[in-house]
């Protein structure tokens, strides 16, 4: 039996599509991960074969002047279930993000290169990461980027709700990354629980394949959803934002793509499959 915390999220549900009743899905309403006595209690009577944590403070902008409660989140909360997943051997997959990184290299990152957050979200991420390799006997951390799906909000379902009321819209083109289609990441998860050896602390990067702006995913999105909307870039700074995003924040993938049975799908690709899931749901 797999535990997945945050299952209320879109990773957390994707994982329950695939996994069906071979999952136990909770989110803080059932287990608060930063609750360190609860989270004892809870993985001491349920033992699961595999817990992957998909639970996070992912609000960015309201993460600067929520520092506690990200860091409740983010860190406090994986570092419990790295202690306790370590003493009961249960392998522990958990789910980070590139704002570890600070988005000025001009080649894509890999899982050895030295992070340097710039905001208070990726700062407790990587604290979470720390201290999941720190504690847990078996684990791998799964960094990721851009997620979206047909459930949840995301900037998929906002684009094509603004492409709908609006004749044109601006999105920020200087911000280049890869988009990540939820049910993909989901499945690259589940392939590598059984890759894991015991006793093994391994990163990996995790994102749909290529390259693109937030105004290049803007524009492919209105344009296969055939709505009229324009998009028009612009840069950051007319864009401003509590949080600093990273401008550059391109996953190295060459690590988990040898790993993975079913390879790495295309960024426009994912995004064809969500949009047509999202049309038949309406």
């Amino acid at each position: 039996m797999y535990l997945i915390t945050g299952a209320h999220g879109q990773l957390g549900q994707s994982l329950h599509s695939l996994l069906g009743d071979r999952g136990l899905y909770v989110d803080r309403d059932v287990l608060d991960i930063g609750d360190a006595a609860q989270v004892e209690s809870f993985l001491r009577q349920h033992r699961p074969e595999c817990l992957i944590n998909c639970a996070a403070y992912t609000a960015v902008d309201k993460a600067e002047s929520d520092r506690d409660a990200a860091a409740q989140a983010n860190a406090a909360g994986p570092a419990n279930l790295a202690k306790v997943a370590g003493l009961l051997q249960i392998p522990l997959i958990h789910v980070s993000t590139d704002y570890v990184f600070d988005g000025t290299a001009c080649r894509p990152y890999r899982e050895d290169d030295v992070p340097c957050p710039q905001s208070v979200y990726g700062q407790t991420k990587l604290a979470g990461e720390r201290a999941v390799l720190q504690y847990a006997e078996t684990a791998a951390v799964v960094r990721t980027a851009w997620l979206y799906s047909v459930t949840g909000n995301n900037f998929v379902k906002t684009m094509r709700r603004l492409g709908r009321e609006r004749d044109t819209i601006r999105v920020v083109a200087d911000q280049v990354g890869t988009p990540t289609y939820a049910p993909d990441l989901a499945a690259a998860l589940l392939s590598l629980v059984d890759l894991m050896k015991p006793g093994t602390r391994e990163i990996y990067h995790y994102t749909n394949e290529g390259v693109c702006s937030w105004y290049d995913f803007a524009v492919a999105i209105m344009e296969l959803s055939g709505l009229p909307c324009k998009a028009e870039p612009i840069c950051s700074e007319e864009y401003p934002t509590s949080a600093q995003r990273p401008a550059y924040s391109v996953l190295d993938k060459s690590k988990i793509r040898s790993l993975l049975p079913q390879g790495i799908p295309y960024w426009r690709n994912s995004l064809k499959q969500c949009l047509q899931l999202l049309e038949s749901n309406e």
